[in-house]
């Protein structure tokens, strides 16, 4: 009967909505009650509970995307979201144009470029280095640039989430160290670095460095799309 049960249950695409909706819920709880440490980040933590209950309870990840799906297509809109603050302070933005676009243009480059580099060092394969020189920018572009580059684009996804969970966790301390206190200048960097998840993080310290990270993670897509392919 309970087994019964269990593969109707695991059948169900409301099961696997709900169990990402509450484990979700429980990261951002965790988070707040560790004071926003960055190790302790809602993304990773509620990743690494889902493929461990995948994991435990046998359920491909096919079965599960038919209930997380729902909120995938909400990844769109909130995406589009991000222009409101742009929106609101749309003059703090034009003052900065020019030192944005050169740390655009430069950290494009240096993303891409170093991982290729270190690639071609390491004598890793040419799909792998495809694979890994689109990792700082957001998945859905990162795994569109990978395939069509012959790489991998689930290891491509992979690395993209190590990458923006990486980049969350030393942006505070790192900038700290270095004493910029700018928070464009911050919030920049970290989502030109760090894609979607380090805006997050951004977003958490301050509105304003939400703001530029937003804005740098929508550009660098755009660009790493295009300067990718002078490097391999």
């Amino acid at each position: 009967m309970g087994e019964g049960l269990w593969v109707y249950l695991a059948a169900s695409p409301l099961l696997w909505l709900t169990a990402t909706l509450t484990v979700w819920i429980a990261a951002v709880g965790l988070s707040k009650l560790s004071l926003d440490n960055p190790l302790l980040n809602p993304t990773l933590v509620s990743v690494s509970a889902i493929v461990l209950v995948l994991l435990i309870a046998k359920v491909d990840y096919r079965r599960y995307f038919e209930g997380a799906q729902f909120i995938h297509f909400l990844l769109g809109p909130a995406t589009v979201a991000l222009g409101i603050p742009l929106y609101e302070r749309l003059s703090l933005v034009k003052t900065n144009l020019f030192p944005i676009s050169v740390a655009l243009f430069v950290g494009s480059a240096t993303a891409v470029g170093s991982t290729v580099f270190l690639c071609r060092a390491l004598r890793l394969a040419e799909p792998v280095t495809a694979s890994l020189a689109p990792k700082s920018t957001t998945a859905a572009i990162a795994m569109a640039v990978s395939s069509g580059l012959g790489g991998n684009p689930a290891l491509t996804a992979a690395v993209v989430v190590v990458t923006g969970i990486c980049g969350a966790v030393i942006v505070t301390p790192l900038m700290n160290a270095m004493r910029v206190k700018d928070f464009t200048a911050r919030g920049f960097a970290v989502g030109l670095a760090s894609h979607g998840i380090g805006t997050a993080r951004a977003y958490t310290v301050n509105p304003v460095a939400g703001l530029f990270a937003g804005i740098a993670m929508g550009l660098n897509a755009i660009l790493t799309s295009m300067i990718v392919h002078a490097f391999l």
